[in-house]
């Protein structure tokens, strides 16, 4: 009766922790939907400045976006290894993804200071207080999504593989995987399309 009642609870928290995350993606995805709206509506109001072709490098974007999605494909491997309850490698994949979202936030805060270096910082025109609020909260997400992965991998350090860490664990997989989707979108809207 007992392991019946915690089993109850496990599912029940289950439940409620997958509702809330969802929820949490949803206004997520409102979020960033009007920055992409206020974004097209300013990108072309340069002030007379520099627009996208004359700023963005290409290969350096690029490098940046092979990181990143890269460490969605580790972070996988990683939720893999913990519904296995290969606590070890659940932990190194985990790590991994770590360094290299630490890695994509390294290159992008050198991008913003490149670009404020040369006097393109975000109050220069419309269509850069555009461009850095939205590439600037993704990489507000990236860097609360690592915070969060310091916290839960040394979680299951400590506790190991438990219903609660798979529970947390899954949900930050998922978080990661959903910055990756935002990614694809800012790198195809705003750095490829001015390009082509």
């Amino acid at each position: 009766m007992k392991k019946e009642i915690i089993e109850h609870e496990e599912h029940e928290a289950t439940r409620r922790t997958t509702l809330g995350f969802w929820i949490y993606i949803m206004s997520d995805c409102a979020l960033f939907a009007a920055l992409f709206a206020t974004y097209a509506v300013l990108h072309s109001k340069t002030f007379g400045g520099a627009g996208p072709r004359e700023l963005f490098n290409l290969p350096f974007i690029l490098l940046e976006t092979i990181i990143l999605l890269t460490s969605s494909f580790t972070a996988g491997i990683g939720l893999l290894s913990a519904q296995r309850e290969r606590k070890g490698q659940t932990i190194l994949w985990f790590l991994v993804t770590l360094a290299l979202g630490l890695s994509f936030l390294a290159l992008e805060l050198t991008e913003f200071a490149k670009l404020v270096g040369e006097g393109h910082g975000w109050q220069t025109s419309a269509f850069l207080s555009a461009f850095f609020t939205l590439v600037g909260t993704h990489g507000a997400h990236v860097l609360g999504g690592s915070l969060l992965m310091c916290v839960f991998v040394a979680q299951t350090a400590i506790d190991g593989i438990t219903p609660v860490t798979l529970r947390r664990l899954t949900c930050l997989a998922l978080f990661w995987h959903f910055l990756d989707i935002v990614w694809i979108f800012i790198f195809s809207i705003v750095y490829l399309m001015p390009l082509v």
